[in-house]
């Protein structure tokens, strides 16, 4: 079987920041809005390039999205940076009326998403927000792996007319793909190839769906790992050939079981293959204060569980 392996570890938002101040070179039309959070954000470099394109809002969310909305109608490429908690939740009247409904291009860029934002606890950590996100009619739901990927995700949505939600965190986490990718919206990315059980995983689960595939191989069982970076569009087609060979699917993401990539798995599935499927996610639960590696643990989003969920699937076939 194909394996993974790292020798750095990064958090996504450095990912972000990076890719920010590459399109502050590249693209002039790019303009950045923070609230109270650059450093958190990564945000310094492209404002030291670009002090005129950054406009530094403050605690004030709801009035940096209608600003974001306003600049795209001059043709700016507003980039909006936040935590995930208020980029989403605090918001979301404001996504939904001046984004959303109006169809404007703005790219909600939002960090320190799900448990692993740690010791800050609950009222932080959100682990709705893809949910909440992937309703809106024509919003794209990008939630990236790592570093790499979460720099080729920033800017390409640079080029995608239309409004954006793009995921990522605060820990660091190991770097495995490709330096200088190509990201494709909508387009899943097949990490290993197996027979016994389909894996997809987002965003921080990736790696864990990759060392529970060894773990499996171990044992004997064949897993098939797919990375689903961008959950709205779903790539339904790259679900349903992997399942029709594997007979059973586990879906793995660091959010609530409700609402999340496993729930839109199951909807293609229901309507086009039905096919067993567990699920590795929080359920219908809030977080609480702890580490990062503490809370996934606790809340069970890890490699040992994606093996326990994997070897339940195939006994369900």
């Amino acid at each position: 079987m194909k394996t993974y392996t790292y020798t750095e570890k990064k958090d996504t938002r450095s990912g972000f920041g990076a890719g920010l101040t590459e399109l502050g070179r590249t693209n002039p039309n790019v303009v950045a809005l923070c609230a109270d959070l650059i450093g958190s954000l990564k945000m310094n470099d492209f404002i030291k390039e670009n002090p005129e394109r950054f406009f530094q809002i403050g605690i004030a969310e709801a009035n940096m999205m209608g600003i974001a909305a306003g600049l795209t109608i001059g043709g700016k490429i507003p980039f909006t940076g936040t935590f995930a908690n208020f980029a989403t939740g605090r918001v979301y009247d404001q996504i939904r009326q001046s984004i959303a409904y109006s169809d404007k291009n703005v790219k909600i860029c939002a960090s320190h998403a799900g448990l692993t934002l740690g010791e800050d606890g609950a009222t932080h950590q959100i682990l709705e927000d893809i949910g909440l996100m992937k309703m809106l009619p024509g919003m794209v739901v990008i939630n990236p792996c790592d570093y790499n990927q979460t720099k080729a995700a920033t800017i390409a949505i640079a080029e995608y007319e239309g409004p954006v939600y793009l995921r990522f965190g605060r820990p660091s986490v190991p770097i495995f793909t490709p330096e200088n990718q190509k990201f494709e919206i909508g387009k899943a990315i097949q990490l290993t190839e197996g027979n016994d059980v389909t894996i997809v995983a987002t965003g921080h689960l990736v790696w864990e769906a990759l060392e529970a595939s060894k773990v499996l191989h171990a044992a004997g069982i064949s897993a098939e790992v797919i990375n689903i970076h961008t959950i709205k569009p779903l790539d339904d087609d790259a679900i349903l050939t992997s399942v029709s060979k594997t007979g059973c699917i586990v879906t793995a993401e660091e959010h609530n079981i409700l609402g999340g990539l496993g729930e839109s798995v199951a909807r293609v599935l229901a309507t086009k293959l039905p096919t067993p499927q567990e699920f590795v996610g929080t359920n219908d639960t809030f977080g609480e204060s702890g580490t990062p590696a503490q809370l996934m643990e606790k809340y069970g989003l890890n490699s040992a569980i994606i093996v326990e969920k994997a070897k339940k699937a195939i006994a369900r076939k």
